[in-house]
């Protein structure tokens, strides 16, 4: 069951969605309700319309498909309905997602010691490759000079 602030807060989500569910003359019909199941499980906020022809008015077709999907009407307005059910999917994704910026957002003074053991690692091999360099720069006067 929805709270009153859960079903305003979809209500306002709904506003700017598209209508991509359409109940005709036939009413709810096997299709209808299959195809409900695919944009909730996608979606979880499906915006519905009765059309003329339909015998139904919206709030009997969204009582209807509610039922037979076990979904939430969230609102009727005119010829138009909102249903809402929460999926799994999409649960999971959301996760996965929070876990991945979790991961990022990683902890700062730990980010900052690794960020001071690159560095000081990025010098010490400055360092080394300078005094490696002078090495071979006097091996080489060296023999230069013996011969």
């Amino acid at each position: 069951m929805l709270t009153s602030k859960q079903r305003a807060e979809l209500r306002s989500e709904a506003n700017t969605l598209e209508t991509t569910l359409m109940v005709g003359k036939e009413g709810v019909t096997e299709s209808v309700i299959e195809e409900a199941k695919r944009q909730l499980d996608a979606r979880e906020l499906v915006k519905g319309r009765v059309l003329e022809s339909s015998l139904l008015t919206s709030r009997e077709a969204c009582d209807a498909l509610c039922e037979a999907v076990r979904a939430e009407g969230v609102q009727c307005i005119g010829s138009k309905f909102v249903i809402y059910k929460k999926s799994e999917k999409k649960a999971q994704e959301a996760a996965k997602q929070a876990r991945a910026m979790q991961k990022k957002a990683a902890n700062p003074v730990r980010r900052g010691a690794q960020e001071r053991r690159r560095k000081a690692k990025e010098e010490r091999e400055k360092r080394n490759e300078y005094f490696r360099q002078s090495a071979i720069q006097a091996a080489i006067e060296r023999r230069n000079g013996k011969k």
